[in-house]
């Protein structure tokens, strides 16, 4: 407290003369309405700011969770595109991941991504107990990914369309040509459309879509686009190589699809096969 007392006392002076200040610019923005527009534009200008700054600060904490109901937004709406051109389904939302109509979709997040060796793998934050499975289609905003390989009860493997083991329905956008898409462990930005006939009209840039015939993938989603072509050694074929959509050395979020019929059509496929 005598500290205190003693500091007052050796800038009385100092404190004097910023309290008559103070005093006097009071009165001046009191009395004149100029001066005391200026003072009020000044004090909104500076708390404006101020509550900008907290604002942003306070959004900038809750990132994640702004993203996660993004995440789950994308999982409703996706489930909605997937299911929009099914005849005679009536599509009831009664949960983010439950639709009356044949796909349903969860989302994860990508916590393992392989994408340098020849067999790649992709490992996500959700198992068993979020309904995934093996063989269920993941793919993220951009396109595909990979199919569901091994599951457990918290996580599941996809084996990743960078790998050998790969080879998933497509087509031509434009000629509904249909082929496979496999990838020979090169380029992690390229992949390989093998099985297209030569009377495709295959053009640099087309676009390249799932082709809906193996039950894992909903028909359309973007693959990539024509990179390059050409007849393949026996001359029926083309071996085009595809530019992939997504940039599948850096994925984060991604979507596993479910389609609720395909155990039915793989009854009826395999009774037909007897």
């Amino acid at each position: 407290m005598q500290q205190i007392f003693n500091f007052l006392i050796r800038h009385k002076n100092t404190i004097f003369f910023l309290l008559l200040l103070s005093v006097s610019l009071f009165l001046t923005v009191q009395s004149h309405s100029y001066h005391k527009s200026k003072f009020v534009s000044s004090t909104n200008f500076l708390t404006g700011g101020l509550y900008d700054w907290m604002n942003d600060m306070g959004s900038y904490l809750h990132l994640r969770e702004y993203n996660d109901r993004l995440v789950e937004e994308n999982e409703y709406l996706r489930s909605l595109l997937f299911n929009e051109n099914i005849e005679d389904s009536v599509i009831v939302k009664t949960d983010s991941t439950s639709f009356s109509g044949p796909f349903s979709v969860v989302s994860a997040k990508v916590i393992s991504n392989n994408y340098s060796k020849t067999d790649n793998y992709l490992l996500l934050d959700r198992g068993k107990n979020e309904g995934i499975k093996a063989d269920l289609g993941v793919i993220t905003n951009n396109g595909i990914v990979g199919i569901v390989e091994e599951t457990t009860k918290n996580f599941s493997r996809v084996l990743s369309i960078l790998n050998s083991n790969s080879a998933i329905n497509v087509r031509l956008k434009k000629s509904n040509h249909y082929g496979t898409l496999v990838w020979n462990g090169k380029n992690p930005n390229l992949v390989q459309l093998t099985y297209v006939p030569k009377i495709a009209n295959v053009q640099k840039g087309d676009t390249v879509i799932t082709g809906g015939k193996s039950f894992v993938f909903p028909e359309g989603i973007p693959v990539g686009i024509v990179h390059d072509f050409q007849l393949g050694k026996n001359e029926s074929y083309y071996d085009i190589d595809i530019q992939l959509f997504n940039d599948m050395t850096n994925i984060g979020h991604v979507y596993v699809i479910e389609n609720k019929n395909k155990q039915e059509f793989s009854k009826l496929n395999s009774s037909d096969d007897e």
